[in-house]
């Protein structure tokens, strides 16, 4: 019986149980295994698991029972054949003759197997019965019977008995080849397949083997590669620092292919975080890892680029105790702790030591009065836009004194500066010394054996540098000693005891006595924010008392804000750093400490300002946060504003109502200065912190103890429930998410459109009574597709899932149903709490009955900062079937906190795209000036996640050197912790300042763009490959627009802002605020008509004494003339040099100061004027003396850009001025699509 369900599973007819049958009877059972089918009882019955054990058990020990039997035959057979080897004879069957092929194949294999057996039978019964042997009498013995005879007894298809002899082994083995050769047959087709099996097997032999000689080779290229890196004291390197290398392969190498570069990025998707240390044979390991699938060229590059950073890291370990040095020599300036020092003086300091320097000493310092020193806000005009005549004669003196320098003594440079005084002549001698070392005088000559090295290792080529950097390492693992620490004074002494000290260091003999200290794994200087971010925290004692009566929200920012008048550390590092180039010596590095050390000098009265200032800032930031802590206790429902009625109130009670006099002067004066808010009755949080300034302005006392007297009161007065508490704190947190999503969206609507849907579907489920509501969001556009139902149409761009079939990028224009129109006009939520009873609600859904169409319905208007609308926000619950489903008091309010948030980000999108646009516009107008350059990339700062990394960076735009522009649809985003051979990136946006370097053998320049608060918001990345600095001329375009994209950006971040207002200089930007593309070229516009107004008689006068003038020249003033003028196109005034150049008078120029190529009444005849300026090329050498005309040139050329944007603006009939951003975004939906930077590609 246990057998009968393994029999009846290996039935063909078996089928598995049924679920759903839950009882069967025993006919039923018999009936099924007749037919087939098992018993139904349960998917998890015990039977079946134990059944199909038996049977699975079965059906192996079966199947290993036919592989021993079919090994024991062939060794069987292996045994015959060694025994009895086949018979030579039968190859004589094989030919390869086709004709006969198929006859021969049938006779060996149907034929002669039983033929020749019975032949030899038949032979050898004629010689048992001697049948050929004479005779009287015939034999009775007939062959032809036995032969049939034996044919018949031995038929194969019933007699299998008789053992095959050697022929027939070898008959058998013949015949298998010949069905090998004959075409279309399956022995054919199986031969071929096993030919082409054993082919492929050898071939995947090959390359394996191929692979593994290329891996060994590999890993020992790798192995070699380790000893470039500079290890610790246990022989190891950062697994963070080898994952950053590998992580910017990529970016470097262009000739990976897709597919390798996909499975790449896939495998460096996780990143150490534990600060592990890999020796050699991890190393190789890890690396083989990403690579083994790399081409050999594709790993040589990685081996390059690996060479390329180890270089770099060698480097930044120098760099680090300079940097180290530099961060002692500021912690020593700074004698009062306030955390800044004085950047005038600083400056000051350095122009002395450039000026003292020796010519040949200037070459490798940047000058003080230039950029990047020097600010371009604070460079005057006459130096942005003035000619290069100076700048091209001082390059040439300079590649002269190259020349001649070998011809300089010892005691030629002292003597010219003879006047100086004993200190700064002790100062000069110091510096030639150093400097006529490392420009080529013999070793013997100088005193520093390690200078000379230096400066060897600036002039080799790369090769001859990487050698260097592998074989004297000694300067760069000197930073964990306690000497190049310099925490002992001895480094600190005067500049004649330096260099003393540097001496006795590079002194052969020194180097023997002192052994080399390997690196200590740590770099003491990265991140100077963070690690010294407790520096030069003063707070004073009351209010630290306050802090502790209100906790606030007090963590530190690691990024450095910009100011003119003061340096804190990470910036005076970034000065030094900047000032003394990257090929600088050790010596010089202290040299310029000990003139800095000795010469920076406070009076008591500076360092009591100093002191003072910071105790101002710090009370200031303290009552910030004090009052921003205020007034979330007041907002209860996150609504964003306060009641300034209530406020009002609560304030004429201070004091038992005594200062109800000072309250209503400080509204009336409040009013005054801020009639919007004070008509609208709301306040703000900034608008809350001026009001209660301004009330503690016009009482009596101290305006610090005054505030915290009010602050106490309004603390105390309003008192609130744990469960109130807990749900403002819950609002508070869903908006700081919306504003979150904004900073942290890389210019795209799509993240803060989701991120406002998840706080209103989060609050109407937890403070709501779980309520189903819809929302959505609409945008004011003007209406140009039906101009006549009104001047301005609602598109919803946003819903929730289920409104999106009917709601989503529907139009609601003026002449429909709906109450939209009303909240725009009168600039107020409406509340509609029953619809059906309304009459004047228009219902997207059609489908829905009449009946079901109840619920309550909430509009609120979206207005910017300054209380403009341009959108309204919809919330309804018609999809709830409740009862109560009306919208609440404190629901409503924080519906209103929610738009107002929405407004915000959105705003702050908004901004970002405008920057985005004007970058791009920045970029291309760079492109044709500046071709040295290789690459721009263009990236956006955004919050980090955590404490230690407070921001990353998200890269938006890649210009290559062609010009071509790549909008990153997915930006990537890039950490410090993942990025270490990028961190030059990171440290210009910790210190918010231009940072100039190389990396990977390509010199970078990086420039920052400021926000409002001197924040980095932006950077360029400027590659130049292997140019060490761009010709003067590039150089000056450079830094033309460097400057107008900062003064664009500024102008740009003002629109949204709620305490600035952007202004408007050029007619088309009356008619659009979109004109972020026009704002580059309007603020060139600007800056060259400051320089065209200060032209006179003088400025021509060179031109004018001209006869036969160049052609460069002639074609720009007919430019100039034709732009102003197009009717006196090919009259004499142009052609004609003698009075064209009469033309330019002082009307004229004033004529320029005023005109506008964007006016709707200007007609600018592009192509006329791009036909003369184009005639000569612009690369073409300027005469002497062309200043003026280099000026019209760029004015020329800044008013063709301008005429042309206006045009195409105005074909794209930008919306006005609360319907601009709205068409930003109107193409983006809940469905993720890319709004803003389709719209910024469609800018280009």
């Amino acid at each position: 019986m246990a057998a009968q369900p393994e029999e009846t599973a290996q039935s063909t007819a078996l089928k598995h149980p049924r679920a759903g049958d839950k009882c069967v009877t025993a006919t039923e059972m018999k009936r099924n295994q007749r037919g087939g089918e098992l018993p139904c009882l349960s998917d998890h019955a015990p039977w079946k698991e134990c059944f199909y054990e038996k049977v699975q058990l079965r059906s192996l020990s079966l199947q290993e029972t036919n592989v021993k039997m079919i090994h024991a035959q062939k060794a069987k057979e292996e045994k015959v054949k060694k025994r009895e080897p086949c018979d030579g004879l039968c190859q004589e069957w094989f030919s390869s003759e086709s004709q006969s092929l198929e006859a021969r194949t049938y006779l060996l294999d149907k034929l002669l197997p039983t033929l020749i057996p019975g032949v030899e039978k038949l032979l050898m019964e004629v010689e048992k019965k001697n049948v050929l042997a004479p005779a009287k009498e015939p034999a009775k013995f007939n062959p032809i019977t036995f032969l049939g005879e034996y044919l018949m007894r031995h038929n194969p298809q019933y007699d299998t008995s008789t053992k095959p002899g050697p022929y027939l082994r070898g008959l058998k083995a013949v015949t298998e080849e010949l069905k090998r050769e004959i075409p279309d047959t399956a022995s054919e087709r199986l031969a071929r397949m096993k030919s082409e099996a054993k082919t492929k097997r050898k071939e995947r032999e090959q390359e394996d083997s191929r692979k593994c000689q290329q891996k060994e080779m590999q890993k020992a290229a790798l192995a070699t590669q380790f000893k470039e890196w500079t290890v610790d004291v246990s022989g190891r390197i950062p697994l963070a620092l080898i994952q950053s290398a590998l992580k910017s392969f990529l970016d470097a190498c262009a000739s990976t292919s897709i597919e390798a570069r996909k499975a790449y990025e896939r495998k460096l998707e996780s990143t150490d975080t534990q600060g592990k240390n890999v020796n050699a044979d991890e190393f190789i390991e890890y690396v083989h890892s990403y690579t083994e699938n790399f081409p050999n060229e594709t790993f040589q590059e990685v081996l390059e680029h690996l060479g390329r950073c180890a270089i770099d890291f060698q480097e930044a370990i120098g760099r680090d105790t300079c940097r180290q040095m530099f961060t002692d020599l500021f912690l020593h300036c700074d004698c009062g702790q306030v955390g800044v020092l004085d950047r005038a003086k600083i400056l000051g300091l350095l122009e002395q030591f450039y000026e003292r320097s020796p010519v040949c000493a200037k070459r490798r310092l940047c000058s003080p009065k230039e950029w990047p020193i020097l600010e371009l806000q604070e460079v005057s005009l006459e130096e942005v836009w003035g000619g290069l005549e100076d700048h091209e004669g001082y390059e040439e003196h300079s590649r002269s004194l190259v020349s001649s320098q070998a011809e300089i003594s010892e005691t030629e440079v002292p003597a010219g500066d003879s006047g100086q005084g004993t200190g700064d002549k002790g100062l000069l001698e110091q510096m030639d010394v150093s400097e006529t070392e490392t420009t080529g005088i013999p070793k013997a000559e100088s005193g520093d054996a390690e200078d000379v090295l230096a400066a060897e290792a600036v002039k080799e080529p790369p090769a001859r540098k990487e050698s260097f950097t592998r074989q004297h390492t000694s300067w760069f693992g000197q930073q964990t000693s306690s000497e190049t620490a310099l925490k002992d004074e001895d480094h600190l002494q005067e500049p004649g005891e330096g260099l003393a000290l540097s001496d006795r260091q590079g002194s052969p003999a020194a180097a023997r006595q002192e052994p080399e200290e390997p690196w200590s794994s740590d770099l003491l200087t990265v991140d100077l924010n963070f690690r010294h971010r407790s520096h030069g925290e003063r707070i004073p004692e009351d209010w630290s008392c306050e802090s502790r009566r209100f906790p606030v929200n007090c963590a530190p920012h690691i990024r450095s804000a910009f100011d003119r008048s003061c340096l804190n550390l990470p910036r005076f590092v970034r000065l030094m750093e900047t000032f003394l180039g990257e090929d600088t010596a050790l010596p010089a590095v202290k040299r310029l400490i000990g003139f800095i050390k000795e010469e920076y000098k406070q009076t008591e009265e500076e360092k009591v300002k100093q002191l003072e200032k910071a105790h101002h800032i710090s009370r200031l930031t303290r009552r910030k946060l004090l009052l921003e802590a205020l007034f979330e206790k007041w907002d209860i429902n996150a609504s964003g504003f306060l009641d300034m009625e209530e406020v009002e109130n609560a304030l004429s009670t201070f004091k038992e109502g005594m200062e109800k006099e000072a309250v209503r002067k400080a509204k009336n004066h409040f009013c005054s200065r801020y009639p919007q808010l004070g008509r609208v009755g709301k306040l703000s949080p900034k608008a809350f912190q001026t009001f209660l300034e301004l009330v503690a302005s016009e009482l009596t006392g101290d305006e610090d103890e005054v505030i915290g007297n009010m602050v106490e009161f309004l603390t105390t007065s309003m008192e609130q429930s744990h469960a109130v508490c807990l749900q403002s704190s819950a609002r508070r947190r869903w908006l700081h998410n919306i504003q979150q999503a904004a900073e942290t969206s890389g210019a795209r609507v799509d993240p803060v459109y989701n991120a406002v849907l998840r706080a209103l579907l989060h609050d109407a489920e937890a403070h709501g009574d779980d309520k189903k509501i819809g929302a959505y969001i609409a945008l004011l556009e003007e209406n140009q597709l039906s101009p006549e139902r009104g001047q301005t149409l609602l598109r919803y761009v946003t819903c929730t899932t289920d409104d999106a079939p009917y709601v989503l990028n529907q139009i609601l224009y003026r002449d429909m149903k709906g109450v939209s129109f009303a909240a725009v006009e009168e600039e107020k939520p409406i509340h509609v709490p029953r619809v059906q009873l309304h009459g004047n609600i228009h219902f997207w859904n059609h489908d829905r009955p009449a009946e079901e169409r109840r619920g309550s319905f909430l509009v609120l208007p979206l207005q910017d900062a300054h209380w403009r609308v341009f959108g309204i926000l919809g919330l309804d619950t018609l999809w709830d079937q409740s009862e109560k489903s009306i919208f609440l008091s404190h629901e409503i309010s924080f519906y209103q906190g929610v738009s107002h948030a929405f407004s915000k980000a959105y705003h702050h999108v908004c901004a970002l795209g405008n920057v985005l646009q004007m970058a791009l516009t920045a970029l291309d107008w760079l492109h044709h000036r500046v071709p040295s350059i290789h690459a721009v990339s263009t990236y956006l700062v955004e919050p980090g996640s955590d404490q230690t990394c407070d921001y990353a960076l998200r890269r938006m735009i890649t210009t290559d050197s062609t010009g071509q522009k790549e909008i990153h649809t997915s930006p990537v985003l890039l950490l410090r912790k993942e990025n270490l051979f990028r961190d030059y990136l990171f440290e210009c946006t910790d210190c918010s300042e231009v940072v100039l370097t190389a990396v990977c053998g390509e010199q970078h320049v990086v420039v920052p763009l400021r926000d409002l608060s001197g924040h980095t918001l932006g950077l360029f990345d400027i590659s130049i490959r292997h140019h060490q600095t761009l010709p003067p001329r590039e150089q000056k375009d450079l830094q033309r627009m460097l400057k107008m994209a900062q003064a664009a950006c500024s102008e740009i971040l003002k629109m949204p802002s709620e305490e600035t207002k952007a202004t408007c200089v050029l007619e088309a930007e009356h008619r659009s605020l979109r004109h972020a593309g026009i704002l580059f070229h309007r603020f060139m516009l600007q800056d060259l008509r400051e320089c065209i107004q200060k032209l006179n008689a003088e400025s021509f006068a060179e031109m004018k004494s001209y006869e036969d003038p160049p052609a460069l020249v002639h074609n720009i003033m007919r430019a100039v003339l034709l732009l102003l003028h197009p009717e006196w196109k090919g009259t004499e005034k142009t052609e004609n040099w003698n009075q064209c150049i009469v033309q330019f008078d002082d009307s004229l120029i004033q004529e320029m100061y005023c005109f506008d190529p964007t006016a709707a009444s200007v007609h600018v005849q592009a192509e006329l004027v791009r036909d003369c300026i184009n005639g000569a090329a612009r690369a073409a050498a300027w005469p002497r003396g062309s200043i003026a005309a280099q000026l019209l040139e760029h004015w020329v050329y800044s008013c063709l850009c301008l005429a042309q944007l206006a045009e195409s603006t105005g074909s794209n009939t930008a919306p006005s001025c609360s319907t601009a951003h709205s068409n930003t975004s109107c193409s983006t939906s809940s469905a993720h699509q890319d709004g803003l930077l389709g719209a910024i590609k469609e800018g280009q």
